[in-house]
């Protein structure tokens, strides 16, 4: 197998399975020390970052609010995208509620904060047991995964975030009001942290068809013809994404990843042609 043939121009040509497992812990255990480190940032910040970052969904001076109603106006579709401010009051059931809810932030926070170190180490491990035609090409790909990354995070907490939380603390069963929404801070976080990731990952899509496509397991045409497919796919992942069962969210969620498959096409086809000619050159 090529992972027990790393850096095969090296002294360490053949490596013992022992030997992968020490490396593989070195890599995680220094992936862990990053996420630490940022973690520990943020807890000692936590009041600013509650306050200021992780409020701002459920904010209604949230900037998201402003500009969504100021671009509905513009494109003269009236209050369409004009979301009512939502109160919501949040609680913990238990005396260790808010210091749990402060050390998840810290690590969720942490992951985040740390993706580009976690996937250079992941990189770093996985790199040597590719060949030369295998890695050739991918000079900035820790630049391009995180890249992609922090654009759905950015999506999920800025666009998803808001209209998910507005339209799940505004919405009443019951014509009498007897039912009032005080969610807990778990329950709050958990939302948000499977927006922000969920989004986060599912944005790779286009490094993921780069990658495929280079080891030639899918090509353009592949893509192109199982676009129906991908569609019904799409959906059902914006439904997973989305806490919130409303049409509005999940279209949100469903345009943004249709256009990053159209990307993944393109990018796919420009690598398909590159190992076409990488082919035709070594024939002739």
């Amino acid at each position: 197998m090529a992972l027990f043939s790393r850096n095969p121009d090296s002294e360490k040509a053949e490596m013992t399975f022992i030997d992968h497992l020490e490396e593989l812990r070195s890599h995680i255990i220094r992936s862990v020390l990053a996420i630490l480190v940022m973690a520990t940032v943020i807890f000692v910040y936590r009041d600013f970052v509650f306050d200021y970052i992780l409020m701002g969904p459920i904010n209604p001076d949230f900037i998201s609010y402003k500009v969504l109603c100021d671009f509905s106006h513009w494109a003269h579709m009236g209050e369409a995208m004009c979301m009512p401010p939502v109160k919501v009051e949040m609680q913990t059931t238990t005396f260790g509620g808010q210091f749990l809810g402060a050390i998840s932030i810290a690590l969720v926070g942490g992951v985040i904060a740390a993706f580009p170190y976690i996937f250079w180490e992941f990189w770093r491990f996985v790199k040597p047991a590719l060949k030369d035609v295998e890695t050739k090409n991918t000079r900035f790909i820790i630049f391009w995964v995180s890249f992609f990354f922090f654009c759905g995070a950015a999506f999920g907490f800025f666009l998803l975030g808001p209209f998910t939380f507005n339209f799940l603390g505004g919405f009443q069963l019951g014509h009498k009001g007897l039912l009032v929404t005080r969610p807990t801070l778990a329950d709050y976080l958990d939302n948000l942290t499977n927006i922000i990731l969920g989004c986060g990952l599912a944005f790779e899509l286009p490094v993921l068809a780069f990658i495929l496509t280079k080891i030639g397991l899918i090509t353009p045409k592949f893509l192109r013809t199982t676009r129906k497919y991908a569609i019904v796919v799409i959906l059902i992942v914006a439904a997973f994404i989305t806490p919130s069962p409303d049409w509005m969210s999940q279209t949100i969620v469903f345009i943004p990843l249709f256009l990053l498959y159209e990307l993944s096409i393109l990018v796919s086809a420009r690598v398909y042609k590159q190992e076409k000619e990488k082919e035709n050159e070594e024939w002739s």
